[in-house]
């Protein structure tokens, strides 16, 4: 039950950490949030291995773990997070997520390919579910703005009346008239302006993401297959000192300090508690697989989809796309996602399934 709690936590705090985000990229670059989040993310770490009394375990990494390490945090902590951070700055996180999703089925496409591990019915099927709900969340129709009828002109008259010269009660009336009218108009309020997503290229981010979120792991598994001893924390760590390391290479761009310098006041505190979030939700999630099997772990860390579906309504509303479509299709990927993640035996096992049915689902369709 704890690990399941851990989980839950792990997958909501992630959520609020993209939403978190999400709000800063409004009127900041994404420059400025990773500008944050990368080095407190390493912070974060080093206090977390310093804490479990590891800290004498970054000295003894072999060096191919220590590659595959450094490999990892520069894609995952620096790559993907850029173009995870883009894709909710274009399209916003409603949109963005199904998407990023997509790093399970190519996870388990790359351990197919590279590790031979097996590849079932069950988890093809999920895979076509979460392709299908990030298509689904794509089907947005847009109002339609700015459309208007133009009123019809009266008929001329078939005869013109002779104009008449106002009073100068007439004359005060209308001018008193005009005020009040002008006065409505500057206490009307002001409409807000309406979020419009950029889907292509915020589609082209968040498949970037989604592949580099789905290589990571299998990096990281290989270096902890050199390094079996190590500590997820101490590996973590310096997976995060290389990312923090490349990203300051990045600084030397012309006109990286100036942006990230500019950074508006009222933005700080989203970047600072996405930064904060992150490192905690990463913690809920070691702590989950310390004490729960990854069965039961893996498929409630999916429904971070759903935390940021009702947290981005309630943070962001004015700056997300809402309909029945974004629903449907997050719900959609979240399945998918679920039936990717499991244990097809396990699962037929424990649901006692007919024999032709599970032995459908497991059928293996690549894979040792």
């Amino acid at each position: 039950m704890l690990g399941v709690l851990y989980a839950a936590l792990g997958a909501f705090t992630f959520a609020l950490n993209n939403v978190a985000m999400r709000r800063g990229v409004v009127t900041g670059s994404v420059l400025q949030g990773m500008a944050l989040t990368v080095p407190i993310g390493g912070l974060s770490f080093l206090v977390m291995t310093i804490a479990f009394g590891e800290l004498h375990q970054l000295v003894v990494f072999p060096m191919a773990a220590l590659t595959w390490l450094a490999g990892q945090g520069v894609v995952h902590f620096v790559i993907g997070r850029y173009c995870n951070y883009k894709s909710n700055q274009l399209m916003g996180v409603n949109l963005t997520a199904p998407v990023v999703q997509l790093q399970v089925p190519f996870a388990m496409m790359l351990a197919v390919v590279m590790l031979h591990e097996k590849f079932t019915v069950l988890q093809a099927i999920g895979s076509a579910l979460m392709l299908g709900g990030s298509f689904i969340t794509q089907g947005i129709t847009q109002g339609n703005v700015g459309k208007g009828k133009t009123k019809a002109s009266a008929p001329l008259a078939a005869a013109t009346p002779i104009p008449t010269v106002p009073s100068q009660e007439e004359l005060a009336q209308e001018e008193l008239a005009q005020e009040e009218l002008a006065q409505q108009e500057l206490a009307a309020p002001v409409p807000k302006p309406i979020f419009q997503p950029r889907t292509f290229s915020g589609y082209i981010f968040g498949l970037g993401a989604a592949m580099c979120y789905g290589s990571s792991p299998l990096m990281a598994r290989q270096a902890f297959l050199h390094a079996p001893d190590i500590s997820t924390a101490a590996g973590g760590c310096l997976a995060y000192t290389a990312a923090t390391l490349f990203f300051l290479l990045i600084l030397l761009k012309p006109g990286s300090w100036a942006d990230i310098k500019s950074m508006k006041r009222e933005n700080l505190p989203w970047f600072l508690s996405s930064a904060v979030l992150v490192a905690i939700s990463q913690a809920f999630v070691y702590a989950s697989l310390a004490v729960a099997p990854l069965m039961v772990v893996t498929p409630i860390l999916q429904l971070s989809l759903v935390f940021r579906l009702f947290l981005s309504q309630l943070i962001n509303r004015d700056h997300e796309v809402m309909n029945t479509a974004v629903v449907i299709g997050a719900f959609t990927a979240v399945t998918g996602s679920i039936l990717v993640s499991l244990d097809t035996e396990k699962l037929t096992t424990s649901l006692d399934l007919p024999l032709s049915l599970a032995d459908f689902l497991s059928y293996r369709l690549a894979g040792h």
